[in-house]
């Protein structure tokens, strides 16, 4: 321990952990949970919250349950709630028998609803919501009673009981909690404890029509479920006297401690469902797995790793400062994972064709390639090689600066695996448009035989013509053109900053053949682009579809650092 009684290393509700186990607190048993909304699909918030939650429990032989928070059915759908449940398993976690849901609980909060009432703490109010709204006060006004607080403890239990047998309409009446009007803390001013929704529930059906606030189910389900340590974002802090209020007035078996931490604040995203569901809904992007969405289900289809998803979660820490995580600290977790795990192949995403006027016709020349310069263990391929070749579009300049080190007129380039070419002539149709690059090749420069080797400055990468395969390739980049497009200070609408090129699609691309039939969600490097994953079929595309993850570097880093124009990703050149 280091002066402060802390452990050096862990963040500060680990140390907290730790000290209870120490006390012998809760037995010194760890119990959390992860309780999401089933109203939308995971983002990459929820995901930091994951990999505590099951992170703490996990290293202190503890348990986390998976609960919904399963209380708001004009919302919910099973679908989100299945969605979630491939998210949280899919990073890597396993909750075993320890699957439940806020409505498991039903008439327990319904018995504590009614155990408040019997002890004057909760009533039945009959304002309209504008009216608590106004009721409520402000920040700096304290509110005012409502004039049914004083209702009696018997028309309280009378109304609450015919609310929950259906006789009156949304609206009409809500359950509160009679604390302090004049409190200074807004969540103390008589919260609403359950409300009337006559709406079918996805898991109850028809049985019930009143629902309890999230505040309420939380606090009683973890005391049910004996959650030790309610692990939260900072939103909830101004929640937690509440929190314990609640937990004050009940004869409960357990009482969990909730403690605030930092939620994940990503630049060039938003994390708000209902502004994600606004961008689906008015077609900005194709779904929640929209690989340009922060959502797990996004991510995924985008090629991001669990693995990485999980180290970036790591480095972003547990602490109770808010601050903004720039967009390059998640990618370059996932290029550290990628690096090691993603074969090696070459595609051209943009092709102009060479010629190379001195190799035979007809002949096809198979050149060795590693499929990973670091891992010998994931072995070669042959690449064909052929009088016809495809290279970049950008890799050939007519007149081209001073450090420009790949093709132009009377240059020399490396091909990658392959042989030293020269360009010779260079064919454009009518609107001056380089149709062909003619080149000649030296046949005792090929790379890896022994030959002469001459050094030259630029390889660039290549595929035949005649054996590449057409592919199309979405290059996704960030969503929105400014860091915190959310932010409340911003006095445009979010959506006016999304970012206009944050897909650009390749539909004439090359690749090795080798890549024809690479299985849905495999990752690859092409050489000098970047990592791209093999996308799931879609069955209006015959041909093979796939979505760059990310760039080889940082391109974004001075962007980001000058909040400036968003730009496609840069690629490296190979150097001899």
């Amino acid at each position: 321990m280091n002066e402060t009684g802390e452990t050096p290393g862990k963040d500060f509700i680990r140390q907290i952990i730790a000290d209870d186990i120490s006390s012998g607190k809760h037995e010194g048993q760890v119990v959390t949970r992860f309780p999401p909304e089933p109203n939308g699909f995971l983002h990459i918030g929820h995901a930091k919250s994951i990999c505590l939650n099951f992170g703490v429990a996990a290293e202190n032989s503890g348990q986390c349950y998976l609960r919904f928070d399963d209380t708001n059915p004009v919302k919910e759908r099973q679908d989100f709630a299945d969605g979630i449940s491939a998210d949280v398993r899919w990073l890597g976690f396993d909750w075993g028998d320890r699957l439940t849901h806020a409505s498991d609980y039903f008439e327990q909060f319904y018995a504590a609803a009614v155990d408040l009432v019997q002890q004057g703490k909760a009533y039945v109010d009959s304002l309209s919501a504008e009216q608590i709204r106004e009721y409520r006060g402000t920040l700096t006004e304290s509110g005012k009673d409502s004039p049914y607080r004083d209702r009696t403890i018997e028309e309280s239990l009378d109304l609450f009981s015919r609310m929950r047998a259906g006789e009156f309409a949304d609206g009409e009446h809500v359950l509160r909690a009679r604390i302090d009007m004049s409190s200074s803390n807004m969540n103390l001013r008589d919260p609403a404890l359950y409300r009337i929704r006559n709406v079918a529930h996805q898991r109850t059906g028809d049985s019930w029509c009143i629902y309890p606030m999230y505040d309420f189910a939380h606090t009683v389900s973890d005391a049910l479920e004996g959650i030790t340590h309610s692990l939260c974002t900072l939103e909830f802090e101004d929640h937690r006297p509440l929190y314990d209020w609640i937990l004050d007035q009940l004869d409960l078996a357990h009482r969990p401690r909730q403690i605030e931490f930092s939620r994940l604040n990503l630049a060039y995203t938003i994390t708000s469902k209902r502004k994600l569901a606004q961008l689906i809904e008015l077609g900005h992007v194709s779904g929640w797995d929209d690989p340009r969405m922060p959502t797990i289900a996004g991510m995924r289809r985008r090629g991001y790793t669990p693995e990485a998803i999980r180290d970036f979660c790591s480095r972003a820490g547990v602490t109770k400062k808010e601050h903004l995580i720039q967009m390059g600290s998640l990618e370059f977790s996932v290029r550290e994972d990628l690096n090691v795990r993603a074969p090696r192949a070459m595609a051209v995403l943009n092709p102009v064709k060479v010629v190379l006027t001195n190799y035979p016709a007809g002949e096809t020349e198979m050149m060795t390639a590693a499929n990973h310069p670091g891992n010998p263990e994931m072995g070669e391929r042959q690449v064909p090689f052929t009088r016809e070749l495809y290279i970049e579009r950008d890799d050939f300049m007519e007149d081209p600066p001073r450090k420009f080190f790949r093709l132009r007129p009377d240059g020399e380039v490396r091909l990658r695996y392959g042989y030293i070419i020269k360009c010779v002539d260079v064919i454009k149709n009518d609107a001056g448009e380089v149709t062909e690059i003619h080149c000649t090749y030296d046949p005792e420069t090929r790379s890896g035989t022994g030959e002469v080797q001459r050094k030259v400055k630029g390889t660039i990468h290549w595929v035949s013509c005649e054996h590449s395969v057409v592919a199309e390739v979405r290059l996704y980049d960030r969503l929105f053109s400014i860091a915190n497009p959310g932010a409340a200070s911003n006095e445009k609408d979010f959506k006016e900053y999304l970012n206009p090129d944050s897909l650009a699609v390749r539909e004439q691309a090359r690749i090795e053949p080798s890549l024809k039939n690479l299985e849905a969600g495999s990752s690859v490097q092409f050489e000098r682009l970047g990592y791209f994953v093999s996308d799931k079929q879609d069955p209006t595309i015959k041909h093979p579809v796939f979505n760059r993850v990310v760039t080889l570097r940082d391109s974004w880093a001075k962007i980001e650092k000058a909040q400036g124009s968003p730009r496609p990703g840069g690629r490296t050149s190979i150097t001899n």
